[in-house]
């Protein structure tokens, strides 16, 4: 009877040791609204350490593509959709408008696009976009 008891407290733990936490889960989605919370808002500071070494010349693209344009994110929630090892798919919400001249020259849905975080030195950051998604 006590192997048995043994047995279940032993799976049991494995089970939990196994299952991510809300902590867990939450950060690559703050990751990546971390990052075009940065890029909108042109922070360099901030931005350069939100997006991972594979990505950097995209992502720098992108920081520079905003520096012509005012933008705003509007009801932005970022949600981990799956973490798998260190790399994770993450969707948004919300609302990014961009304007160019003082005109809203486009507004662009967050949720069109899936997002690639990866876990990198201890921290997840952002790591491109999931072309199987579009």
């Amino acid at each position: 009877m006590r192997s048995v008891y043994f047995l279940l407290i032993s799976i049991a733990l494995v089970i939990s040791g196994c299952a991510q936490t809300q902590a867990d889960m939450e950060a690559p989605a703050n990751a990546i609204g971390m990052y075009l919370e940065a890029r909108i808002s042109k922070d360099t500071q901030t931005f350069t350490g939100t997006f991972c070494a594979d990505f950097e010349f995209d992502a720098l693209t992108e920081f520079d593509s905003f520096g012509a344009v005012d933008a705003t994110l509007e009801n932005m929630t970022c949600a981990t959709d799956t973490i798998y090892e260190d790399q994770a798919k993450v969707s948004c919400s919300g609302i990014m408008d961009v304007v160019y001249d003082g005109e809203t020259n486009n507004t662009m849905d967050l949720a069109r696009f899936e997002y690639i975080a990866t876990l990198e030195d201890g921290e997840w950051k952002m790591c491109g976009y999931d072309s199987s998604a579009q």
